[in-house]
């Protein structure tokens, strides 16, 4: 009898027997369709093998979770955007456990969990299993939502089971899974998301805001260690325990608040604790009005050195602060077109994200910032490859990164907006120059830090980029799947195939983008046919997927003539 750890995926049609029912030719045309068109092609990429067909379902196994979680999730996702006269909706399950193998076919509790799984998710939903969330640690961008113990039938023991959430509207940690991370030499900080107190949840930008600029403006300090917005933002809505959370993040003060926004009037309140104890240093309740929400935002951020870091100097708050705004209606129009570009993107998103951009600068023509962000709006467009005039883009993220930094050359967000913008625009010494001094004015951001390695990695550094790389990771533990973009192209260009590729499948379900490089770096580890599936998958995304438009988006990277080569063979059209 043979035995071995396998990940399995369970899937089941919803309504199968009703639908039979009412048209059994049509319902088996279009579920056959569905398998050739979208199902058996991502299952073939994902390297998964089919043991079974169960007459509306299949079973299939893989050798590796994150295979099996991003192919179930672009399943999904894919039979979703099928425009299919006659809707088809699937239930999958993900387990992965011991299984015995038997001529050709699976057997066992690992089996057996993954089809109970399936029966309890949602339609067109994905349920996993603790062991599942586990073993994929940070490897996947997941956003998932603890249902808690469930009683699955004939199985023994109660099981811990998590439904992912496929819209990703927030990359939430995986707590069974986080690893305690060690503690920084530097005194260390993690800023969790402020609780929104106003009654009104369209009020979550402004709380969220809030914030993300006291993490802003503790990451000045160098002699401070400070978690990045994305992975302390990653417990938003978890009742959990301020001790585990700053073991996960390795961090010993954990600084927690709420906000409560009522018209023009705002109260914060605010607390320090030391993980390490379970102590509070302080609590502070802070009545403004919304004019004075920045002297807030500096008063919680001076306790905080001058409790952690005493030997820090304080005055350094007043070196490099941004100018606020002057009417504070701008402030609240730039936090919409924040929230709006930070996350998930579309066109449509960005596209209302300059209109508040617009409106903020209407009210304050001095508002450095409202100008940044109109110009990462045009910066994200152009990286996504979704831009309908490419140079109108690449002119107007230019024209507003220069105004912002004109406006307050004292503002790390906007000599970050320039950097960003001039790289687009082929100037890479310049994009050199800004990213550094932003570094300089928010040594601990994250983000910064990242985009810092892969503008190294595009002047010809990539040796520089991928230590910049890594220390944007340790700050920012739960990152988004950027970062695995990032790191993916930095060791590419460094010619590092095996770690490039390994990042690439660490990125979760696959969008263009991460297609595209993981194709070009099987071809240069002589996987050919698999570089191939990867093109044909990225086509049927993008049917007008060119090399000529890689080359006209990307065209002040290194080594590109060897990746758009790496592309043509892997079988991108001209």
């Amino acid at each position: 009898m043979e035995r071995r750890l396998a990940a399995i995926l369970a899937a089941d049609m919803v309504g199968y027997s009703r639908l039979m029912s009412e048209d059994e030719a049509g319902t088996l045309r279009a579920l056959t369709s569905l398998r050739k068109s979208t199902i058996e092609p991502l299952i073939a990429s994902h390297k998964g093998h089919v043991v079974k067909l169960i007459g509306d379902g299949l079973l299939v196994e893989f050798q590796s979770v994150v295979d099996a979680v991003t192919c179930a999730i672009a399943w999904q996702k894919g039979v979703a955007s099928e425009d299919l006269a006659r809707p088809l909706r699937f239930r999958i399950g993900v387990n992965l456990g011991d299984v015995i193998i038997e001529e050709g076919d699976i057997y066992g509790d690992g089996v057996n969990v993954a089809a109970r799984l399936q029966e309890i998710a949602e339609s067109g939903g994905v349920c996993i299993s603790a062991t599942v969330l586990e073993h994929i640690g940070t490897r996947v961008d997941l956003a998932v939502e603890d249902l808690g113990e469930r009683r699955l039938k004939n199985i023994a023991k109660p099981l811990r089971v998590y439904k992912v959430k496929l819209d990703g509207s927030r990359n939430t940690p995986n707590m069974p899974a986080a690893r305690a991370l060690s503690l920084s030499d530097k005194p260390s900080i993690a800023v969790l998301p402020f609780a929104n107190m106003s009654g009104d949840p369209d009020q979550e930008y402004f709380s969220d805001g809030i914030a993300d600029d006291i993490i802003t403006e503790l990451s000045r300090f160098r002699s401070l260690f400070v978690i990045a917005r994305n992975s302390s933002f990653a417990y938003k809505g978890r009742s959990t325990d301020t001790r585990a959370i700053a073991r996960d993040l390795g961090v010993r003060y954990v600084l927690e608040g709420s906000v409560r926004r009522a018209g023009n009037l705002v109260r914060v309140t605010a607390q320090l604790i030391d993980a390490t104890s379970g102590s509070h240093l302080w609590a502070e309740r802070i009545d403004k009005q919304l004019d004075n929400i920045f002297a807030v935002q500096d008063e919680i951020t001076r306790r905080i050195v001058d409790s952690i870091a005493p030997h820090v100097d304080a005055d350094g708050l007043e070196t490099a602060k941004r100018k606020p705004p002057e009417d504070m209606r701008a402030y609240d129009y730039y936090l919409r077109a924040k929230a709006l570009i930070d996350t998930p993107h579309s066109v449509g998103n960005f596209e209302e994200a300059r209109g508040y951009c617009d409106r903020a600068i209407q009210l304050d023509p001095s508002y450095a910032r409202a100008y940044a962000y109109k110009a990462f709006s045009y910066v994200i467009e152009i990286l996504l490859l979704e831009s309908e005039d490419l140079e109108n883009c690449r002119r107007m993220a230019l024209e507003n990164a220069e105004a912002a930094l004109a406006l307050d050359p004292m503002d790390g967000v906007s000599h970050w907006a320039l950097s960003e913008a001039a790289l687009q625009s082929k100037q890479r010494e310049r994009a050199l120059d800004h990213i550094t001094r932003a570094l300089a004015m928010n040594p601990n951001d994250a983000d910064v830090m990242a985009i810092s390695g892969f503008i190294h990695t595009a002047v010809g550094d990539p040796q520089t980029g991928l230590r910049q790389m890594d220390m944007a990771i340790a700050r920012n533990p739960y990152h988004t799947s950027w970062y695995q973009w990032l790191r993916g192209f930095i060791l590419l260009a460094s010619s590092q195939f095996e770690e490039a590729l390994r990042e690439f499948n660490r990125f979760g379900v696959p969008n263009s983008s991460a297609l595209r490089w993981r194709a070009a770096t099987l071809v240069e580890l002589g996987r050919i046919e698999e570089a191939r599936a990867d093109i044909r998958l990225l086509l049927e995304m993008k049917p007008g997927a060119t090399v000529s438009k890689v080359r006209q988006y990307f065209e002040y990277l290194p080594k590109l003539d060897r990746i758009l080569e790496d592309l043509r063979r892997a079988g991108l059209p001209e």
